[in-house]
């Protein structure tokens, strides 16, 4: 057998912490556990992770490390099954695109993971956002939160019962920063609400990296994540200039498949999104022109087979040694898989530049 050319994770929970583990996938309460990686032994907390998710025979897990220790530079990671995923990449995939096109986004990689001795396969690792992520990049502490729902859509409305909201921050959930820090995240959620036409063009980048922000729309364009505009997303504020940005998460639906793993067409997302910020933003002329520049830019650079092919094989290089390995996943359809994203990228640039001509912008 090939050696493996991705870490490998051993995970041990105590058989009694494992019955309890498995009494209640949606129990969010960690057991302790130890995870050895290499000649290193760390003690973790572990609980699943997910929404959906949790009902799949493959787990994801939350694993967090005790006391001061750290792993990587991180107090917690996320190990993601990417079940529904054949080509086990595209989350990753995703997730580096964003960062290439110049938004925040977590750190990945895979790895093979074993849970005392029974093989589970492939993960991938994900970097949290919180203060340790801002911290590895050099950035100012600030509020992060999470779109734990349908709720985070920058509305007054709720898109879950299609009423008012009872509160602002329905939708989210704070990660980082104080009480005071969500009083900003309301002011800033209703004046993108109430504000005029002309006092929004004026004012909202006093609240938001309208750069920034447009990137990451357009990241979610491209890789065509459906539930990326009021979910799959965490919301920093940057304590320096005071501005609020986005960070991507949960990417695997993505490239040319939905969030049940079956084939997604490409004119499935439109342009022009669907929450409410994003719907006001691109109500502004020269907010429109930002988005179309930021478009084309990314056509002619990023989003190209010879841009992501390299990144592919790559991916593909690793874990061909343990493909087979994995108890989850059909080795012949994983093969298959990135022919199926290079035409999606192909179908997917024909629309967008159609759909760019067809607006006008």
């Amino acid at each position: 057998m090939k050696a493996i050319k991705i870490p490998v994770y051993q995970i041990y929970i105590h058989p009694m912490d494992l019955r309890e583990l498995k009494k209640d996938v949606w129990n969010d309460e960690t057991l302790p556990a130890k995870l050895t990686v290499g000649k290193k032994r760390y003690d973790i907390d572990i609980a699943y992770r997910g929404s959906h998710i949790r009902d799949f025979p493959k787990k994801s897990y939350y694993v967090s490390f005790y006391g001061r220790k750290t792993f990587r530079g991180a107090k917690e990671i996320h190990l993601n099954g990417e079940y529904k995923d054949p080509s086990l990449i595209r989350n990753k995939l995703s997730l580096d695109f964003f960062s290439d096109i110049g938004v925040l986004s977590p750190r990945s990689r895979h790895v093979f993971l074993k849970v005392n001795g029974k093989t589970e396969g492939i993960y991938l690792e994900l970097e949290s956002v919180d203060e340790n992520f801002l911290a590895k990049r050099g950035l100012p502490n600030g509020p992060i939160y999470y779109a734990i729902d349908g709720d985070a859509n920058f509305s007054l409305m709720s898109d879950l019962d299609k009423d008012v909201k009872s509160s602002l921050l329905s939708g989210y959930e704070r990660k980082t920063g104080t009480a005071e820090d969500s009083n900003h995240l309301e002011t800033f959620i209703y004046k993108i609400n109430t504000m005029l036409e002309l006092e929004f063009e004026k004012e909202i980048g006093k609240y938001l990296n309208i750069d920034r922000y447009l990137r990451w729309l357009a990241g979610v364009i491209f890789t065509q994540n459906y539930d990326g505009f009021v979910h799959n997303y965490a919301f920093y504020q940057n304590r320096d200039t005071g501005l609020f940005e986005m960070i991507p998460w949960d990417y695997d639906a993505t490239w040319g498949r939905d969030v049940n793993g079956k084939r997604m067409e490409e004119d499935y997302v439109p342009l022009e999104g669907y929450n409410t910020l994003t719907a006001r933003i691109l109500n502004v002329t020269a907010f429109q022109k930002q988005y179309r520049d930021i478009l084309s830019e990314i056509l002619q650079h990023q989003f190209t087979i010879d841009f992501i092919k390299p990144k592919v094989d790559g991916m593909y290089k690793d874990l061909y040694s343990c493909i087979a390995l994995d108890p989850y996943k059909d080795k012949t359809e994983w093969l298959g898989e990135p022919e199926l994203i290079y035409q999606y990228i192909a179908a997917r640039s024909a629309y967008i530049r159609e759909q760019l001509a067809k607006l006008g912008w």
